[in-house]
Formats: structure tokens, C-alpha cells, sequence
């Protein structure tokens, strides 16, 4: 079901209860339906959470603004990861779901990779399926000890430069995260790469759902 409750248009889908939960963030265009199927693929029987991004791009759902392809609005990218890590929170209160795990595509992922140097509580752990650096100087104080995050690359992708995901590997590992970072033979879109990485990485993680 679909609801505007808790600040942001979103949709939650229960699970079981020894399951982590996840936090499904939609690419620019994309809503809270967009990686459900994703989500049921890559952790079968886990809580999902789907926010809609509330900021507009030319019609397109996004999770914040950005001046130009590659140049994100930095005070408005703090500004949504605050709400997102509040929506999180009130969410978790609301259905009854432990610390999730953020899974996000593109803007989702740039979005979740934000947060987690801001509000690095919110999640416990995170798959980032194409970011970049969310922000051009380090964010002081991100404690991200042991947080398991996997990153997926495309090779081939024309949006994200490599050096850029290369330095968020490197400020999440600096901030404690253990970071896993592949490149996968793939361009910006998503692959059956990423599926099967995403759900054995889950599988290896373990992460417990009351995180």
C-alpha cells in the first residue's frame, strides 16, 4: 500500500521478523514502486521500505536537487539526508523494523551514501548500486565502525566517473565501513550481475535484523 504517513510518499511491504529490512532508493525518474521487484529478488521474505524522493526534476522523482549531470546542490543533499534519517526513524517506530539496510540505485544510492557520512545510525549497512561522492570536502565525525557496505560499479558506465567512486570507497573505508567495491562488466543500468552480487553479499553479510 502506498501512504504519505511519516513525511515522505512511500511503500512498505512486512516480512519476517528475523529478516533485515531494506531501504529501497529509486533512481531519478523512478518512485516507491521502482525496485520492489529488486528488493523481493536480492532478500526474499525481508521487510521492504520504498520512499518516493520528493524533490522534482522536469516531472522525475529525485531524492535531492542538482545544478548539472554530476554537480549535486551540497546544502540540499544535507538537507534531504536529515529528512530521509528522520523518515527512517519514524518508519522504524511505525512498522516495528530494526536498523535497515540501504539499497539504492543512482540518485538512491548517492542519497544513502550521504547519509550514511551524516546520520551514519540510520542504517546498518548498505548496498550503493552506481554512486558517486556525494560531497566535495569529508564530513567530520562519521563513526561507520565494521558498517558492511558493498559498492557495484559499471565499467562501462558514462554517468559516474571512476575516480569518484573510488574516493567514496575510500571516505567510507576511512570512516570505518567494510567496504566491498566491485566493477562489474556493466554500464549505468543495472544488471543480472548486480542482482546475484547484491543477494550473496546480503547472504555473506548477515545482518541481523533487529540491527
Amino acid at each position: 500500500m502506498t501512504t504519505r504517513d511519516l513525511g515522505l510518499i512511500h511503500r512498505f511491504e512486512p516480512g519476517a521478523p528475523d529478516r533485515a529490512p531494506l531501504l529501497l532508493l529509486h533512481g531519478t525518474g523512478g518512485d516507491e514502486g521502482d525496485l520492489l521487484p529488486l528488493g523481493r529478488m536480492v532478500a526474499p521474505g525481508a521487510p521492504l521500505l520504498s520512499p518516493r524522493g520528493a524533490v522534482l526534476e522536469n516531472g522525475m522523482p529525485r531524492f535531492f536537487r542538482r545544478l548539472a549531470e554530476g554537480v549535486f546542490d551540497e546544502a540540499d543533499l544535507r538537507r534531504r539526508a536529515h529528512e530521509l534519517a528522520d523518515f527512517v526513524a519514524a518508519a522504524r517506530t511505525a512498522y516495528g523494523i530494526g536498523a535497515p539496510v540501504a539499497l539504492g540505485f543512482s540518485n538512491g544510492a548517492n542519497i544513502a551514501a550521504a547519509t550514511l557520512l551524516l546520520r551514519p545510525e540510520t542504517f546498518a549497512g548498505a548496498v550503493l548500486l552506481r554512486p558517486m561522492l556525494p560531497f566535495g570536502e569529508a564530513e567530520a565525525g562519521a563513526d561507520l565502525a565494521g558498517r558492511p557496505v558493498l559498492m557495484l560499479s559499471g565499467a562501462l558506465d558514462p554517468i559516474v566517473p571512476e575516480a569518484s567512486a573510488a574516493a567514496l570507497a575510500d571516505r567510507l573505508a576511512r570512516a570505518g565501513a567494510a567496504v566491498e567495491h566491485r566493477r562489474l562488466p556493466a554500464g549505468h543500468g543495472l544488471s543480472q550481475a548486480d542482482v546475484a552480487e547484491a543477494q550473496a553479499w546480503l547472504g555473506r553479510a548477515a545482518i541481523p535484523a533487529a540491527a
